[in-house]
């Protein structure tokens, strides 16, 4: 069976950072962009704990759908099995410096947040309690500061 595309990519080289993973076209010609929102260096730094990217997500996916300029281009935003980070899907033939000021906006939400995580509560999410706001604050700090306040292109463009 041959290989799908986000496994060909060399994870021993590939540090944090933002990075187009595919381009999708849909039925009616709209492009679909798929990012690689890479949080830590695979298989070299400790993975991000599933409570934190699981926060992340309800977070990030909060801020983003409601972004006034973004929020109709807005498919996706999850976290990848490996903890390593997360994909955001948007509508658009984009770059990672198209969406550098929405990342930096919504990295500062999830570092600044306080209060109630959106959604986590037993009517909303399938595991409302597994959770860590400190983690994911923590998390977004570092990516803003490591990655998010430098984009260039060793940190948008996969290994070759």
């Amino acid at each position: 069976m041959k290989k799908i595309a986000s496994f060909t990519i060399d994870h021993t080289r590939l540090q944090p950072g933002v990075y187009v993973s595919r381009r999708d076209f849909t039925p009616s010609g709209d492009c679909i962009t798929t990012f690689d929102i890479r949080l830590t260096a695979p298989n070299r730094q400790q993975a991000v704990s599933p409570q934190a990217l699981h926060t992340i997500e309800h977070l990030a996916a909060t801020f983003l759908r409601n972004d006034p300029t973004w929020q109709q281009r807005i498919v996706y935003w999850g976290p990848m099995g490996c903890c390593t980070g997360s994909y955001l899907l948007i509508q658009g033939e984009l770059n990672p410096l198209d969406i550098a000021a929405l990342l930096k906006d919504t990295f500062e939400f999830i570092a600044g947040f306080e209060g109630e995580i959106p959604g986590a509560t037993a009517r909303d999410c399938g595991n409302y309690t597994f959770n860590d706001l400190p983690a994911a604050r923590q998390v977004a700090s570092r990516f803003l500061s490591e990655v998010l306040a430098d984009l260039n292109d060793a940190n948008t463009s996969y290994p070759a």
